[in-house]
């Protein structure tokens, strides 16, 4: 049998597996195990197009002429974005892109700078 962590909240003995998460039976409170919770955290992080992860603030570099839902403009094949912001969502990056003003892109689209 293996030995399962106590309770981080209540630091109970009595707790038990439910599928993926551990469950402690006197206050109710649920957790990941900490290889679950890290496994969890590597996959949704964002990558770029190359498989390097990106983070908040990074600097990219657009590998795709792409046009602009509902306008004439093109974002261009090396436009470079400072300061980018990450979100969920299709569309995971959310910048600002001069001449052209706030956007979301995908990261498939993107390099790292």
């Amino acid at each position: 049998m293996s030995k399962l962590p106590p309770c981080p909240k209540c630091n109970s003995k009595y707790a038990y597996e439910d599928g993926a998460m551990l469950v402690c039976p006197e206050c109710g409170h649920e957790w990941l195990t900490h290889s679950d919770a890290n496994a969890e955290k590597n996959e949704s992080a964002i990558k770029d197009a190359n498989g390097a992860s990106l983070s908040d603030g990074d600097a990219i570099v657009v590998i795709k002429d792409l046009k602009v839902k509902g306008s004439s403009s093109v974002v261009k094949v090396g436009t470079k974005v400072k300061n980018i912001r990450l979100v969920e969502g299709d569309h995971n990056i959310d910048c600002k892109i001069k001449g052209i003003g706030a956007m979301k892109l995908k990261s498939e689209f993107v390099k790292k700078a």
